[in-house]
């Protein structure tokens, strides 16, 4: 096990992960905290001091760009969950019963977290455990308080991980965090108060505890098992484990920059400059009182008064905006719900928009997929010991169906145009039922109606059988009246 000592250590290097602190970033801009929140001016003085200026205005507004790319993707990712995208085989349809008791809406629920950290810190992480149900459930883990020790690097050459998650706040701002340590059998719980030791946590009755426990029989005694696998899954973004915000976070504080520069302007130049020539007076205060108040001013006999106003370059922010915002959506890869169009929204033009999300989207969905896989190992390997079959993950698939809003009257004529052409397939195998038998005429149908072949052959074999019932009855009855016309004849000679 690892002593409190290396437990301390390995957190502290984890703070200066370059990874982690990328991680932090990228959550940040997710909940809209900008380098923008940052920004300050400055000005030198006459005497040549470096002043920061706090009568200006300085607009620091956060357009949070991230925040709606990585919703779409996370969404649109699992837009069809409702229907399940882990399914078994038809050939082993018992084991979807099974399936759906893992898979359920709170495992859905976990992923889309798990990918919230994905797209946003480059990496998420699954906890598995063991619940009062004597089955594995899965919970969302934050990647930031995650830790992974490699063999190399415990002193007793053991792979653990390390997970931290702060549990409350008490008075005095003291933080309380939980730490919990895992290999595959066992997890140490500790506690640390704010900065203090790391101590064993005292209010765990039961410390390490097995990942499994249970009872026999209903008796009191209980017994342990290893999982045989250390209880965390880690989804990565990319091979590097980069997050979405790399791309597009210099392009997101360029468009923070002209915006909030537009608001500055706006705001200090939003008055004219009055120019006076010849003031009679003694008092700037009471020139400016004058021109609010009494809108006059009096000056001597060569004197005047000129307004100017500064021309603030709006357009040119505004191209530059609509640039930025183009660059985002497009380097983001994400569907810009204001983009303009021509007016005609056919099905087509519609996935067209979704293309960069599409692709963006494939590519998360093959590591998804060998995330879910190593799951789905473990689970039907209880599914297995509990119910004494023999499955095995290759009669599972995993099948993800994106949702994206369609044209309701495109998706009518298509429907029309599908039913016509069903309509033709089936009248040309009818008009050929006289060359073919029944089961082939039966089988071409049935392909053409989408309709499962081995369910209608069943109801043609018995069909054929109450015909060839009814014909053997027939010729029975042909057969005895013959025989009756037979002796008929013989009494008569």
């Amino acid at each position: 096990m690892l002593q409190i000592e290396e437990i301390k250590q390995l957190l502290e290097m984890a703070k200066l992960d370059a990874g982690r602190r990328e991680a932090i970033l990228g959550q940040q801009y997710y909940e809209a905290h900008h380098e923008i929140l940052q920004l300050r001016m400055f000005y030198f003085d006459e005497d040549g001091v470096l002043q920061e200026d706090t009568i200006r205005n300085n607009a620091r507004i956060c357009h949070p760009f991230f925040t709606e790319l990585v919703d779409q993707q996370v969404q649109y990712m699992l837009s069809g969950a409702d229907e399940g995208f882990i399914k078994a085989k038809k050939s082993v349809p018992e084991l979807q019963n099974e399936l759906d008791i893992y898979f359920n809406d709170d495992f859905n629920s976990e992923l889309s977290d798990v990918l919230l950290d994905v797209c946003t810190k480059g990496y998420g992480y699954m906890h598995a455990y063991k619940g009062s149900d004597d089955r594995l459930h899965f919970q969302y883990a934050d990647s930031l308080g995650v830790v992974e020790v490699r063999a190399k690097d415990s002193d007793d050459h053991c792979e653990y991980i390390i997970y931290w998650y702060v549990e409350r706040v008490d008075k005095g701002n003291k933080v309380v965090k939980k730490i919990q340590v895992s290999d595959s059998e066992k997890t140490w719980f500790y506690v640390q108060v704010g900065s203090g030791k790391i101590e064993i946590d005292t209010e765990q009755p039961i410390n390490p505890r097995p990942l499994y426990m249970f009872t026999k029989d209903g008796g009191e005694e209980k017994y342990w098992s290893p999982l045989g696998f250390v209880p965390f899954f880690r989804l990565d973004n990319n091979k590097k484990r980069k997050s979405n915000l790399a791309p597009i976070k210099s392009l997101i504080d360029d468009y923070d920059i002209m915006a909030c520069g537009l608001s500055n302007n706006l705001q200090d130049f939003d008055h004219p400059l009055y120019v006076v020539k010849g003031f009679d007076g003694d008092s700037l205060d009471e020139l400016t009182f004058n021109l609010k108040t009494k809108k006059t001013i009096g000056v001597e006999e060569e004197g005047g008064v000129e307004v100017k106003t500064i021309d603030i370059p709006v357009e040119a922010r505004k191209t530059k905006l609509e640039l930025d915002e183009k660059n985002i959506y497009r380097f983001g890869m994400g569907f810009n719900s204001a983009q303009m169009g021509d007016g005609n929204i056919t099905n087509i033009v519609i996935r067209s928009r979704y293309a960069l999300l599409d692709l963006k989207c494939d590519k998360l969905e093959k590591r998804l997929k060998q995330f879910l896989k190593r799951i789905i190992r473990v689970v039907i390997a209880e599914i297995n010991a509990k119910h004494g079959t023999m499955y095995t993950e290759n009669d599972v698939f995993i099948r993800f169906k994106r949702e994206i809003m369609t044209n309701a009257q495109d998706n009518a004529q298509i429907e029309l145009t599908n039913a016509q052409r069903r309509q033709v397939e089936v009248n040309t195998i009818l008009s050929l039922s006289n060359i073919f038998d029944n089961e082939t005429v039966a089988k071409h149908l049935c392909d053409a109606l989408d309709i499962d072949f081995e369910d209608v052959k069943g109801k043609l074999l018995t069909q054929d059988e109450d015909e060839l019932e009814k014909v053997m009855q027939t010729l029975n009855e042909v057969e005895s009246d013959e025989q009756k016309a037979e002796g008929n004849t013989t009494e008569s000679a």
